[in-house]
């Protein structure tokens, strides 16, 4: 059984274009999760899902440098580009991130696929941010490949083919949902990167903690956020864009 991380990239994002390839301590955002991704146990491979636009070259510029997979499909039917990189990985399970979270942490990533796999008779889908409880921006989903094929195969409204899993898990009817949840509720933090102020925030995480403890967790983002509590302001506005949007 392969499974595969499956990073969808693009440089044109809306509300801060180029956000990916940002850099912080002299290397760009996507370096840092593509690092921190590699230490993903349970994984056996991946993909970097960027687009055909030439404005996304760079980041297949970066993948080569890195020597990581990439994946260049339709830049506004997400979905096909997922299916189609799955397709190529040969993967049996996606794990699918997003290239806005820099901080996610490997052990939350693997914590989430153990218990796909351990439940893979009762669940298709398992994921920790439907009922949401970790930081934003260490959000994971774990699926199988067949589901993604039937979401490929039959989604028609255009968020479904934009986002690529509201399909699976607005079904639970025909889809089984798993949940990966806190113990202690952690939802308040933002540490994805969308606007310039969440790129604040992120950079003086990074900058703080990255020289120290490379391999840096979740605790760790914690432990630094209670030395300095103000630097929590200064995203706490953001609003995330809501599905559809």
């Amino acid at each position: 059984m392969t499974i595969t991380i499956i990073v969808q990239a693009r440089m044109t994002s809306t509300r801060l274009p180029g956000k990916v390839l940002k850099p912080v301590l002299g290397k760009p955002l996507l370096t840092y999760q593509i690092e921190r991704l590699k230490r993903v146990k349970a994984a056996d491979s991946i993909v970097i899902a960027t687009t055909e636009n030439s404005a996304d070259d760079p980041i297949v510029e970066l993948c080569q440098a890195l020597a990581v997979d990439y994946f260049r499909g339709s830049e506004q039917d997400v979905l096909s580009r997922y299916y189609r990189a799955a397709q190529t990985a040969q993967a049996d399970v996606v794990v699918r991130v997003t290239s806005d979270c820099p901080l996610i942490d490997p052990e939350v990533i693997d914590e989430v696929i153990q218990v796909y796999i351990a439940q893979r008779d009762r669940y298709d889908y398992v994921s920790n941010s439907l009922r949401r409880s970790y930081p934003r921006g260490l959000d994971t989903e774990v699926f199988s490949a067949q589901a993604l094929e039937q979401a490929h195969r039959e989604a028609i409204a255009q968020p479904d083919r934009e986002h690529v899993t509201p399909f699976i898990y607005n079904h639970p009817n025909r889809y089984a949902i798993g949940q990966v949840t806190t113990a202690q509720d952690l939802s308040r933090h933002r540490w994805t990167v969308d606007t310039p102020e969440d790129f604040e925030l992120i950079k003086r995480m990074l900058e703080a903690l990255y020289p120290q403890v490379p391999n840096f967790t979740l605790q760790d983002c914690l432990d630094l956020l209670s030395q300095h509590p103000d630097w929590t302001v200064i995203n706490s506005h953001v609003e995330q864009k809501a599905y559809g949007q």
